[in-house]
């Protein structure tokens, strides 16, 4: 499921808008992603992608960047052998695109804004 654009604060997935944070995976939209502390990325935020098993997790860190991942999310991820990308949120679509167009098993988790 690619994504057909991002802009500050919104994202088009499907033909549909979304104005929330978002999770995309090959199969699933999560809008209104929301974390414990808004602009920090923790161990509890990212449960259900854990659960779903993508060989790559995208983290888009809003337009300017201002969200962090904790270090023990990258490490959790990278201990279960996943490659984690942690990007501005225009490169971390740009990225995700490409791997979904090699077929490749991969989870966005996008912050919209900042």
């Amino acid at each position: 499921m690619e994504v057909q654009h991002y802009s500050f604060g919104r994202i088009k997935i499907s033909g549909k808008d979304y104005t929330s944070d978002v999770i995309v995976g090959p199969d699933y939209i999560k809008a209104g992603w929301w974390r414990k502390e808004g602009h920090r990325v923790q161990l509890e935020d990212v449960a259900d992608i854990l659960e779903r098993d993508p060989e790559v997790v995208i983290f888009g860190t809003g337009a300017n960047g201002r969200v962090r991942v904790d270090d023990d999310v990258v490490r959790v991820f990278k201990e279960k052998g996943k490659e984690v990308i942690v990007a501005r949120t225009d490169e971390a679509v740009r990225m995700y695109n490409e791997m979904v167009r090699k077929n490749r098993n991969v989870v966005l988790a996008a912050h919209l804004t900042c």
